[in-house]
């Protein structure tokens, strides 16, 4: 394309103009070098996974069958394997129990149910914590000498605990219990584990970063462990309060005015460690141009040599509800982003819409 040189900076012009309108800080241009910029959601089939009151499960708790996946479909994390998209998602009974279902995908858009969960409460040691609101909100990333390593929440119904499993096949699965375990923190409120990886092809591997492993966690602000070996997990404290250290926290006047919490995995980068996080919007001192309690999408840059270090931060969401299946359900106004594969060259999204249905976005890199 061809144009004079005063039409192109008449159009220069109108764009920085736009630019200015939705960020205060960090330019668009610098920004769209790190962040995932143009989603576009998959209209025509999203949602692409809803409730099924026909699905069966046998609890082993109960003893007896439940419509495991009856009430909602949320929240599900994602990876590419033997050139499929396998989709891990939370389901919900009558009763509000959640458990892990899996679907599966040629072509990452069109999924097909396995029928029953991969993941529940039983009758084991770690019954004390999943019983009886479950096991939530998975988060998977691959393990560097081979099998998958998945983050979860535990609810007992009083305290949600932030919890890990390991499986050579995603069907066979290893409870390993609570990511912090030391008496200070092993009855607290904790959640949301998101790994820092880096893409291998189309998978997504935890990544050591000066002899570690990280995890970004939290549901106000964000929180931060390491580990040597993906089994010990140890809370990152101030050394003299000996609290934990906030790396990423709410923003009033901004869409994560409420609060942040980690989306799928952390990916390592060229230009810093991109977080993708969830945040609600407050219901004062807020994004006036969202509904209070809003939950939308964000993105923030750490440190590759510091992960725990902040060095940039989109100052507008990049997915937000606007589709009638994410303004009304179980919870309103919610995209919920878990789920991240990188699949036949193309960034594929997947988010819960209003704590009720799963639907999906796609970017080119």
């Amino acid at each position: 394309m061809r144009h004079k040189i005063n039409s192109w900076y008449f159009l220069l012009g109108i764009l920085l103009s736009l630019t200015a309108c939705n960020f205060s800080g960090p330019s668009a241009s610098r920004i769209s070098k790190w962040a995932f910029n143009d989603f576009t959601k998959v209209d025509t089939a999203n949602p692409i996974l809803s409730p099924n009151s026909a699905s069966i499960f046998l609890c082993p708790i109960q003893n007896s069958n439940t419509k495991w996946e009856s009430k909602n479909v949320l929240n599900p994390t994602a990876l590419v394997k033997d050139g499929k998209v396998y989709l891990i998602y939370r389901a919900q009974d009558s009763a509000m129990t959640s458990r892990l279902g899996l679907a599966i995908s040629e072509d990452g858009i069109h999924f097909t149910k396995t029928g029953a969960p991969i993941f529940y409460p039983a009758k084991d040691s770690f019954n004390k914590y999943e019983w009886k609101g479950g096991v939530e909100d998975p988060r998977i990333v691959s393990m560097p000498g081979g099998g998958y390593f998945l983050t979860y929440t535990s609810y007992d119904g009083k305290t949600a605990r932030l919890c890990f499993a390991t499986s050579l096949d995603l069907m066979h699965w290893e409870k390993r219990g609570p990511v912090l375990t030391s008496e200070k923190y092993i009855n607290a409120w904790s959640k949301s584990g998101a790994v820092v990886v880096e893409r291998i092809g189309e998978n997504m591997v935890a990544k050591k970063i000066n002899g570690k492993y990280w995890m970004y966690f939290g549901d106000t602000d964000l929180f931060m462990a390491s580990s040597s070996d993906l089994l010990h997990w140890e809370a990152l404290e101030n050394s003299e309060s000996k609290k934990l250290v906030t790396v990423l926290a709410p923003r009033a006047g901004f869409f994560d005015s409420r609060l942040v919490e980690p989306g799928p995995y952390a990916l390592y980068t060229s230009q810093g460690i991109v977080l993708i996080y969830n945040s609600s919007n407050a219901a004062n001192n807020n994004d006036v141009h969202l509904p209070k309690f809003t939950y939308a999408a964000g993105q923030a840059l750490f440190d590759t040599s510091s992960p725990y270090k902040l060095i940039d931060r989109a100052q507008n969401y990049f997915i937000h509800p606007d589709k009638d299946y994410e303004l009304v359900g179980e919870v309103n106004n919610v995209c919920f982003v878990e789920g991240l594969v990188y699949f036949k060259n193309r960034w594929l999204l997947y988010y819960g819409t209003a704590d009720s249905k799963i639907a999906m976005a796609i970017a080119q890199p």
